[in-house]
């Protein structure tokens, strides 16, 4: 495997080079990207590869069903970091379909390692007893809504947010297509 990732690199590399011969150097130089992407850590959805964003683009924070949770410190340092020190102008929070941290959350038990966590998600989502019919994607989309009215009320947010656009995506993982939820 790592062989694989190794060879995956220098393709990589020798695409950039032959496009840009200077793209290292530059990127060297440090970061200014744009946008803070929340997403899900999920194998499938990588944000780079599916908006075509090389790196330097977007400043990436992923974790389990994209949650924007103010209790988490790693999220609210990456947040604290995308707003005050790279100054972004757009945040992004991007939800997909087929979402294993959405199924979870309907699971009546899961690992208890996840417990704590997939115990935000279910906070995130309708009751379920009020609203059964709901699907998974109608869930995913849902919990996207919920993460970027959570993110707008973060304390670092309303601190260092200001005029920082907030939108909110849905990746289709059965046709790889974004739909803007916001």
């Amino acid at each position: 495997m790592t062989e694989k990732l190794i060879r995956g690199n220098e393709e990589f590399v020798n695409r950039m080079l032959q496009e840009d011969p200077d793209y290292f150097s530059r990127l060297r130089q440090g970061q200014n990207p744009e946008i803070f992407l929340l997403a899900c850590c999920d194998s499938r959805v990588s944000p780079s590869i599916i908006t075509g964003m090389p790196p330097g683009n977007m400043f990436v924070h992923r974790n389990i069903a994209n949650q924007a949770l103010e209790t988490d410190p790693a999220f609210t340092a990456s947040l604290h970091f995308a707003l005050k020190n790279l100054k972004v102008k757009q945040i992004i929070v991007k939800g997909h379909t087929g979402c294993g941290g959405i199924a979870a959350a309907r699971e009546e038990k899961v690992d208890p390692e996840m417990e704590g966590w997939i115990r935000e998600v279910r906070n995130s989502l309708p009751d379920p007893e009020a609203q059964p019919d709901l699907t998974p994607d109608e869930l995913s989309r849902l919990n996207v809504l919920h993460q970027v009215k959570r993110l707008k009320e973060h304390p670092v947010y309303r601190e260092h947010g200001w005029g920082v656009k907030v939108d909110g995506i849905l990746f289709h993982l059965e046709s790889g297509r974004l739909e803007l939820l916001t």
